[in-house]
């Protein structure tokens, strides 16, 4: 998932299934959940930082694993320094691909592989490199005098 879990308990993968993805993501619901919610340490839910959806806690994280079978939930929508950070007691792992976040944030960026019959994750960092010398958008003029865009 982008962002994380839900404003309320009850969801289950086959309602994730059912959600009709192809629009704009809306300010309310499960698909605003799965798209702007974030782990938080202590339990419960609270407001979101972000001022959509909300945040959730490791007892929120548990119990949906447990309706749902799941080992641990994946997320990305948050920069982590280190870029991944492990939460809720393993159960919630947010992983970060992009490194020096905006060219401001300092950050490594990760990916993670998950393997073995047990889904083992195993976490791999990287930094950032400069920027190549091209003026900004010279990509896409290219593509423009192409017909690409």
């Amino acid at each position: 998932m982008h962002g994380g879990l839900f404003s309320e308990d009850g969801v289950t993968l086959d309602d994730i299934r059912k959600i009709s993805r192809n629009r704009q993501p809306p300010d309310s619901g499960p698909m605003c959940d799965l798209l702007w919610s974030d782990p938080q340490p202590q339990d419960g839910r609270s407001v979101s930082k972000r001022g959509v959806s909300c945040q959730f806690g490791p007892d929120v994280t548990k119990r949906f694993l447990e309706q749902n079978k799941l080992q641990y939930i994946v997320r990305s929508h948050e920069v982590k320094s280190e870029g991944y950070e492990v939460a809720h007691s393993g159960k919630c792992i947010t992983v970060f691909s992009a490194p020096n976040y905006c060219d401001q944030m300092g950050n490594k960026g990760a990916y993670i592989h998950l393997r073995g019959s047990d889904l083992k994750p195993e976490f791999h960092q990287f930094t950032a490199v400069p920027h190549p010398n091209v003026k900004p958008m010279a990509y896409a003029n290219t593509l423009m005098q192409l017909g690409m865009m």
